[in-house]
């Protein structure tokens, strides 16, 4: 299996986190691909009609794209258990969609500043999207905490990468401000040899 890969992106480092959490990145092969909204890789467009990273060739079905996507083939795939199979699913489920969703809001601000011209570029569109970011993450720290406490599963494998993407392309904003316990999390979880190993090489 190839992984088109870019570091920089925080949905691919949940792939690539999930890999090394189950013992299994020597079994998929990352390739990396230079792309953006506007110039978009050739050999990405062929794999994934959205020109999306990440995703997953397979050589015994179609390319495999979106990161949910993704990381439930491979959990599946390798056995693990990222993904419980009693009721606690939803919430896991909930978790990552709301980590998901923050590295959404939070790649947009950055394609806003990099891929657009000044001149057209929206302080309103910016701060909008900040503004999920951070309901986001007062969610996190006011209802999801416990759940971040728990065994590992794919809800923290997003929220620590999302977190992660914060640090990288928006730390002026200062997500950690009257978000203690949700930082501390942080800063354990950080400390996994699956994040330490999947930093940014930017």
């Amino acid at each position: 299996m190839k992984l088109y890969f870019s570091s920089a992106s925080p949905f691919v480092r949940k792939v690539v986190v999930l890999l090394h959490e189950l013992d299994q990145i020597e079994t998929v092969e990352l390739v990396s691909t230079a792309t953006t909204a506007l110039a978009s890789d050739v050999d990405l467009i062929a794999a994934n009609p959205l020109a999306k990273l990440p995703a997953l060739a397979r050589t015994d079905g179609p390319t495999l794209y979106d990161s949910r996507v993704i990381t439930t083939y491979l959990n599946d795939l390798f056995g693990g258990a990222l993904y419980p199979q009693d009721g606690s699913r939803w919430d896991v489920l909930t978790l990552e969609a709301t980590g998901d969703g923050i590295m959404e809001s939070a790649v947009s601000m950055t394609y806003e500043g990099r891929l657009r011209p000044p001149q057209k570029q929206s302080e309103e569109w910016v701060e909008a999207q900040w503004q999920k970011v951070s309901r986001a993450l007062d969610a996190l720290e006011n209802r999801w905490l416990a759940n971040l406490q728990g065994p590992l599963d794919m809800g923290q494998i997003s929220v620590g990468c999302a977190l992660g993407y914060l640090d990288l392309r928006h730390d002026a904003r200062n997500w950690r401000a009257d978000r203690g316990a949700l930082a501390q999390w942080y800063e354990s979880f950080a400390e996994r040899p699956s994040m330490k190993s999947t930093i940014p090489a930017v």
